[in-house]
């Protein structure tokens, strides 16, 4: 429909002034709004299927090496110890801990599960942990009261809203009403606009981006000056990674659902992230021989010889990219360990900003 009205938009004569001058008052037509042309970004699970089929399967330098594997698991269990280090020591020097209090609105099994891991994750550290369970049909003010509650609760030094929320929720109303202070997703207009703008620093940066970057850091790859590819742009992955590679000085192409031809730009970069959550969207030819591939997607796909009918694939074809590439995070086990570890590590930060603990 957007699309007719834009159409018929351009059709229109141009104004000429010669037209005014025959009327004494004349109307003007209002422009439309640049955010009615705001579509949504939906992925086809194989855009450019036909041109897939054509393109050889590259490899490492010619040669059959496979793609070292970033062990996600590995670097969380590492960066987890190091955070329950750090609280052992403000407890025992201040006799204060890190507080998690995680909003959970609706009984989806996904979200149960993610946060009985991040609660589970929480104990394993020694941070305290919070949980206001409420129902798929309370209402806003039930929601917004919960945050509320906890922005006012000392102990608490961290607030997650467990996402998504029933539709008939202001997911945007509900996420701004989180104490900046207390923003350990890191989703906060400031927090993200601090991130985009040079010279600037967020409170907290959200906790799946950071994992990524944290990847890349730790396994020693270099981004300054890279080409870096990253495909999605949502507001929880898509747009703050595109930023935070950004300060790492690389030079980004950010893709979505409208881009032309995005298995030739993709094949141009070194670095590649991709968070769109269609699985195997991303063939070994859209990727350049040697590049790193950092996989954000976590999709069940059908596979009825596993214990649930189902496994975990990633936005990325894995068996064809360990083929091509030189480093490839695995799902799961790759992203996902990072993402919890990062959000630990935000709220250990918050509560060493509030009692001035360093």
């Amino acid at each position: 429909m957007q699309g007719m009205v834009v159409g018929r938009l351009l059709r229109k004569k141009p104004f000429s002034s010669s037209t005014a001058l025959k009327s004494r008052a004349f109307r003007v037509t209002k422009a439309p709004s640049l955010l009615d042309l705001d579509l949504p970004d939906i992925w086809s699970s194989n855009p450019t299927e036909t041109t897939n089929h054509h393109l050889p399967l590259r490899r490492n330098g010619g040669s059959d090496q496979i793609a070292a594997v970033i062990d996600g698991k590995s670097i969380a269990d590492e960066i987890r110890s190091g955070i329950a280090g750090e609280v052992r020591r403000m407890k025992h020097s201040i006799g204060k801990v890190p507080g998690l209090a995680v909003v959970l609105v609706g009984q989806r099994r996904d979200s149960q599960t993610y946060v009985r891991n991040k609660i589970t994750a929480c104990e394993e550290v020694g941070i305290t942990s919070l949980l206001e369970e409420l129902s798929d049909d309370c209402g806003e003010d039930e929601v917004l009261n919960a945050v509320l509650n906890f922005n006012d609760n000392p102990s608490v030094h961290g607030i997650l809203v467990q996402l998504p929320l029933p539709q008939h929720m202001d997911e945007e109303k509900i996420l701004n009403a989180v104490s900046l202070e207390k923003d350990v997703d890191g989703f906060h207009p400031l927090n993200i606009g601090n991130l985009a703008m040079r010279g600037r620093e967020p409170l907290f940066i959200p906790c799946t981006p950071k994992g990524c970057i944290e990847l890349l850091v730790r396994s020693g790859v270099e981004i300054m000056g890279k080409k870096a590819a990253v495909i999605g742009r949502s507001n929880v992955v898509g747009l703050p990674i595109s930023l935070l590679l950004q300060r790492h000085h690389a030079t980004v192409t950010l893709l979505h659902a409208f881009t032309k031809n995005p298995e030739e730009i993709t094949r141009e970069a070194d670095i590649v992230v991709s968070a769109v959550g269609v699985a195997n969207l991303v063939r070994g030819s859209w990727l350049k021989p040697g590049a790193v591939v950092i996989d954000v997607g976590t999709n069940p796909v059908e596979d009825h010889d596993s214990e649930h009918g189902y496994r975990l694939a990633g936005d990325v074809c894995y068996d064809e990219a360990v083929k091509v590439v030189s480093a490839i995070t695995p799902v799961p086990g790759g992203v996902g360990p990072m993402t919890i570890a990062m959000l630990l590590g935000n709220t250990l930060d918050s509560a060493k900003r509030t009692y001035v603990f360093g």
